[in-house]
C-alpha cells in the first residue's frame, strides 16, 4: 500500500507543486494518475520512492516511511519516467534489464528468466546483445519498462509510457500491464491522455494545481475543464 498523507512539495520560489496531497492506493489497484502538464502528477510519484523529499507531509510504503527506508521502498515500487534515458545503467540491451534483479542477489536463472520475460514483454525478446544507444526513441521507451517488470515489483508506476510508442508496441504493453494487474501487481499509469487505460482502470485521480480534484471509478468521474484528454 502506499499513503501519501498532507504532503507538500514548494518550488525554490515558494510556489506549491504539490499542495496538502493526501491518498492511499490499495494493493492490486489499477489506478490512473491523470492531470494536465504542470499539475504534479510526476512530482507526486518522485516522492513515492524518495526521489523528492517533502516540505510538509510524509509518504508511507506498507506502513513505513519511505524517507527511513529507501531500499525497501524501491524494491516494492519499480518505476519509469518519461525520459527513459534517465533510467539506463548498463551498454546493452540484456544488461541493462538484469542489473536490478542482479542487485537483488538472485540466482543466475532466475535473472536470466526474468530478463527473457521482460523482454519478451515489450517486443524486445532476442535483442539482448544489442548496445542501447543504438535503440530508437519509442524501443529506449519499451526497454525502461523492461527493466521495471523485471524487478516484480508490488507496485509498477508508469509515468507517460506510451509516449512515441508505435500501435503494436502500445498494445504490447496494454496488455502486459493487464495481465500484471490480473496477477495481483498494483499498477500506476499517469497520463494525460486516458484512452489507452481508461478501459483497464479500476479507479482514476486527477490532480490540478497540486491538488487532487477528482477521485472515483473512471466512469464516474467528470473531466470537463481539467485539461485531460477523455476516452471517446
Amino acid at each position: 500500500m502506499i499513503e501519501t498523507r498532507g504532503l507538500v512539495h514548494r518550488y525554490g520560489d515558494g510556489m506549491p507543486a504539490l499542495d496538502g496531497v493526501s491518498l492511499t492506493v490499495a494493493d492490486g489497484e489499477f489506478l490512473v494518475l491523470a492531470g494536465p502538464n504542470g499539475s504534479g502528477k510526476s512530482t507526486l510519484i518522485r516522492h513515492w520512492n524518495g526521489l523528492l523529499e517533502p516540505d510538509a507531509g510524509e509518504v508511507l510504503v506498507d506502513g513505513r516511511k519511505v524517507r527511513e527506508d529507501l531500499v525497501a521502498a524501491r524494491t516494492k515500487m519499480g518505476m519509469v519516467f518519461q525520459n527513459p534515458r534517465d533510467g539506463f545503467v548498463a551498454a546493452t540491451v540484456g544488461a541493462d534489464v538484469a542489473f536490478g534483479p542482479e542487485n537483488l542477489g538472485l540466482a543466475r536463472e532466475e535473472i536470466d528468466r526474468r530478463v527473457g520475460e521482460a523482454l519478451s514483454a515489450v517486443s524486445l525478446g532476442g535483442r539482448r546483445e544489442e548496445r542501447i544507444e543504438t535503440l530508437s526513441g519509442g524501443e529506449q521507451e519499451r526497454l525502461a519498462i523492461a527493466g521495471a517488470l523485471a524487478m516484480e515489483p508490488d507496485h509498477l508506476v508508469l509515468d507517460e509510457p506510451f509516449t512515441g510508442l508505435d500501435e503494436p508496441a502500445r498494445r504490447a504493453v496494454l496488455d502486459r500491464l493487464e495481465s500484471l494487474s490480473r496477477a495481483g501487481t498494483g499498477v500506476i499509469v499517469v497520463t494525460h491522455d486516458l484512452r489507452d487505460v481508461f478501459p483497464l482502470a479500476d479507479r482514476l485521480v486527477v490532480l490540478s494545481d497540486g491538488r487532487v480534484v477528482r477521485d472515483g471509478a473512471p466512469e464516474t468521474v467528470d473531466l470537463s475543464g481539467l485539461g485531460v484528454r477523455a476516452p471517446c
